[in-house]
Parts: structure tokens; C-alpha cells; sequence
């Protein structure tokens, strides 16, 4: 019998290809990937960290005094297909639990690729586009699909500032793969736990939710 597999939407540090690769520990070759996008929830920096957390628009809209735009109130990213039951385990280990893994639906924005066929340059830079093209019309989009991303439990932990993926390129990832992730305590402890031979769901790390 064929493996289940699951699809997630990413929109912070796994967004970066070499740095999903490098927390499942393979190469990915299994997986496509597409831009995607998640409609009334808000991305957040998290206090004193490189990472972004994700809540509903009707709980991260408390931390603003002012109205958010629609393109505030929608969180681009990557949808990502094919993940197996332990390359779900090492995310879920990864992600720990400031985050309760969610089912949720989001749309596509492009057909999905696989991974490898993925065209990242040596510069970073070359993941963020330089003028994103604004979102087409609810109705012009292509149909909602379920996936399952990570909304962070703990509000008071949230910024009000909305992260940026450019930012976060220009700035820190490079410490999340390649040498410089080998002194990251969020990477070294999924290593930890993947030489341990975990391949079981995760207990009492986080919390999995329908």
C-alpha cells in the first residue's frame, strides 16, 4: 500500500528550499512545490527571533491600532506536496511547541514544480521576487485546497510588526543551512531526535489539530 503522504504551507524559514531540505534531512526529490496563499491570517515577527508566527486575522488584528490592508491580511508562502509521515515528524519537531500544526485551506498561486526543477541561485536573493505581482481577484484564483500549516499558540509573544521573507533573506538565513545551521539549537535538536531514530508522530511536542 502506497504511503500517505501530506501537503503543507509554509511561510517563514521553510519557504527557503535548502532550509526544508536541511530539517527533513534529504533532498527532497520526493516533493513539488508552489507559491501559495492564505487568506485572513496575519504573519507576525516573533519576539527576539529570525522566525515569523502565523494567527487568524480575527486574534492578530488585537495587536494593531490601525485597519490592515488585504494584502496584510493574507500570508504568502510555499505550498509544498508529497511530505512523508517523517518528514512530518521532523517539522513537527522543528517547529516545537510554541505551534499547533492546523488544517487549513489555501490557494494556489502557480502549478507546482518538483523541488529539484526549483531554480534557486547561489544568491539568495534570487527567492524573493523583485516586484511580486499583486493578487488576482477571489474569484480569478485557483480553487482552495487543504493543507496543514503551523499557527503559533502564544499571542503575547507576537509582534506588532508583520514579518518579511526579504528581510529575513537579506538578513538571517544563512544561518539556517549549510555550516552556520550546525550552531543553530532549533536545527541541531532535530538531528538530535532524527539520530535517535524517531519516526513515530510526535507526543507532547505539539499540539496536531483537524
Amino acid at each position: 500500500m502506497a504511503e500517505c503522504t501530506f501537503s503543507s504551507f509554509f511561510y517563514g524559514t521553510l519557504m527557503h528550499p535548502k532550509i526544508l531540505k536541511r530539517v527533513i534531512g534529504n533532498d527532497a526529490s520526493h516533493l513539488q512545490i508552489a507559491p501559495a496563499v492564505l487568506f485572513e491570517h496575519t504573519r507576525h515577527k516573533v519576539k527576539y527571533a529570525d522566525y515569523p508566527g502565523v494567527v487568524p486575522y480575527r486574534k492578530g488584528q488585537t495587536l494593531f491600532t490601525r485597519e490592515l490592508t488585504p494584502e496584510e491580511r493574507c500570508v504568502r508562502g510555499t505550498m509544498v506536496t508529497g511530505l512523508t509521515s517523517q518528514d512530518m515528524t521532523c517539522l513537527d519537531y522543528f517547529e516545537g511547541n510554541e505551534y499547533s500544526r492546523c488544517s487549513i485551506e489555501i490557494h494556489p498561486l502557480q502549478p507546482l514544480i518538483d523541488i529539484p526543477a526549483y531554480d534557486v541561485a547561489l544568491d539568495d536573493k534570487s527567492l524573493v521576487p523583485a516586484d511580486p505581482p499583486p493578487l488576482p481577484p477571489t474569484s480569478e484564483l485557483l480553487p482552495a485546497i487543504p493543507a496543514q500549516t503551523y499557527i503559533y499558540n502564544d499571542l503575547e509573544n507576537l509582534e506588532a510588526d508583520l514579518w518579511s521573507f526579504e528581510d529575513f533573506i537579506k538578513n538571517n538565513a544563512w544561518k539556517w543551512y549549510g555550516d552556520a545551521s550546525n550552531d543553530n539549537p532549533d536545527i541541531t535538536e532535530v538531528d538530535r531526535r532524527r539520530e535517535l531514530g524517531t519516526t513515530s508522530t510526535v507526543e507532547g511536542t505539539i499540539e496536531v489539530l483537524a
